[in-house]
């Protein structure tokens, strides 16, 4: 491809250097508008330097992208919903040895989660209970951090759905979801062991157990609070809003009592069942005593005389009166609460088998965008009740920033400097020999620490792909499988290398034992650890 003028090629690459600076440093001091506007920024740029038309960039919007991201984010809401992260969790925390043995299963799980419901989305539910163990076993939360994140990277590269990158590459690729597997699971499982052991080489001692115990006292934590932990959203779920309704009403977003509504009549319809089940059995009580005592009245009308085993009778009646009417309704109440948790077993079977279902159809090699789009609507109609507070949890703000920078990738391609730089690599990166691959991994290392993987993978997959082509289609899509698995490790080389390393950053900043990975900290291990990974991961990689 030929350069542009000499404007586009100035004002394009101003755009893009401004999308760059907001990516990877969303909150600059001068402009701290974040990612998503700042993607959205270098697409306007874009267009407003003439480097692309307003109907180009339309046309540079990737929908399927867009629509089998949105169809995986869902899937993973109601997988959370069904307590599948729970789950995990209690994995992580049964009969745990130690330290050492905690770190190796964080590994495992956050490997396979992120294969399969992308690393971003594992980080975020997992981060928090990951830093609740951390302190629930005195241990420094660092090693786990980073081998959540590392580990979420590395796993990720195994399926087209691991992460946004991988999906790029299926997509424009053609590549089935068997096939991408196939090519990359087994470096990315020798990946997680040599990670892992990388790991504890450099915390062995940190996370050895303490030989003083009067010196360390530990920060305890509840071990219900460990297990049951999931992460929970800004916005309310629906039995979130079932728990209000059943202690009061929910006007204007929050909770009133019926002492602060007053009781009336339309409040009764909002009271829960075991609350009808009561009343009822109080009105039946009553009933039965109002009669006793009309008996009563009316013997002593009668001029009857009331003898000491009447009066007794008549207590004893009233009192199996209310035993039973208790015992009815507990009984009532006892089988109302079993029917609920056989409804909520039999849901959370459905959504892990329409889970399963669409894995199956992505192996079977169906169009992958519409497989996850249809998974997510089959899931809401198997809910059975309002899709709204689903849909909230959906990241729309990443959508946004795939859009915006989408734009501006294929702005930034249509300047010229991305042909020019792959023009100048070619020759040396043959995808059919040792050297070519080794200079083809390191232009793809490089490029993704400084201008991110996913716009990596933009700007070299089409050309990558290309030259590969000219030797065979086996090599193309070798060259397809390399792109993905370098640009995915290479992640792990900075704090900035991966969205999901800066997830679990800011998780952990955030959260109530707040704690602060540092750049260096991270770097210290990223670095050989990223280096070595790839280098053996490499050979494995078949077309």
């Amino acid at each position: 491809m030929a350069m542009a003028s000499t404007v586009a090629v100035v004002f394009g690459s101003i755009a893009f250097a401004i999308f760059w600076v907001m990516a990877v440093f969303p909150a600059v001091p001068f402009l701290p508008i974040g990612r998503t506007a700042g993607s959205l920024l270098g697409a306007m740029l874009m267009v407003i330097f003439r480097v692309i038309t307003p109907d180009q960039a339309y046309d540079a919007i990737d929908l399927p992208i867009l629509g089998l991201l949105f169809g995986t984010m869902v899937v993973s809401v109601y997988l959370e919903q069904a307590d599948m992260f729970k789950y995990l969790g209690k994995m992580l925390s049964y009969k745990s040895r130690g330290g050492k043995d905690l770190l190796c299963r964080i590994c495992l799980i956050s490997a396979i989660s992120s294969a399969l419901f992308t690393n971003d989305t594992t980080c975020v539910i997992l981060t928090e209970f990951v830093l609740k163990v951390a302190r629930q076993n005195d241990l420094p939360p660092e090693p786990f951090l980073l081998a959540l994140a590392s580990s979420a990277n590395i796993g990720s590269s195994a399926t087209p759905i691991g992460n946004p990158q991988n999906l790029i590459i299926a997509v424009q690729s053609g590549i089935s979801f068997g096939k991408f597997a196939a090519g990359i699971v087994p470096a990315m499982l020798l990946g997680i062991v040599i990670n892992m052991v990388i790991i504890l080489c450099m915390y062995w001692r940190l996370l050895s157990p303490v030989k003083d115990k009067e010196q360390a006292v530990p920060e305890l934590v509840a071990e219900d609070e460990v297990v049951s932990h999931r992460f929970t959203p800004a916005t309310l779920s629906h039995l979130n809003s079932l728990n209000s309704l059943e202690s009061g009403l929910v006007i204007d977003g929050m909770v009133h009592t019926p002492a602060t509504t007053g009781e009336s009549r339309n409040n009764e319809t909002f009271r829960s069942p075991s609350n009808s089940l009561q009343n009822n059995s109080q009105r039946v009580y009553s009933a039965r005593i109002d009669s006793d005592k009309s008996s009563i009245v009316s013997k002593e009308n009668d001029g009857l005389p009331q003898t000491k085993e009447d009066t007794g009778s008549k207590r004893s009646l009233g009192m199996d009166s209310l035993n039973h009417a208790t015992e009815n309704g507990g009984s009532l109440k006892y089988v109302d609460e079993k029917e609920e948790r056989w409804k909520r077993s039999l849901w959370k079977t459905c959504v892990y088998l329409v889970t399963l279902g669409m894995l199956i159809a992505l192996l079977m090699g169906l169009n992958m965008s519409w497989t996850a789009i249809t998974t997510a609507l089959v899931l809401m109609v198997v809910d059975f009740k309002d899709a709204h507070p689903c849909l909230d949890k959906v990241s729309y703000s990443l959508l946004i920033f795939f859009c915006g920078m989408f734009i501006t990738v294929d702005g930034f391609n249509k300047t010229g400097i991305p042909s020019a730089f792959w023009d100048l690599m070619e020759p040396h990166a043959q995808i059919d020999s040792a050297t070519g691959i080794i200079v083809l991994a390191a232009v793809i290392l490089v490029l993704s620490n400084v201008a991110s993987n996913v716009p990596t993978v933009l700007l070299l997959g089409a050309r990558v792909a290309a030259s590969a082509a000219a030797i065979s289609a086996t090599q193309e899509t070798k060259a397809w499988l390399v792109l993905a698995w370098v640009s995915t490790v290479a992640g792990n080389l900075s704090l900035l290398g991966s969205a999901a390393n800066l997830i679990v950053c800011e998780q952990a900043r955030r959260a109530i034992s707040g704690y602060t990975l540092s750049f260096w900290h991270h770097l210290r291990f990223g670095i050989p650890s990223t280096l070595i990974v790839i280098a053996i991961g490499l050979p494995l990689i078949r077309g």
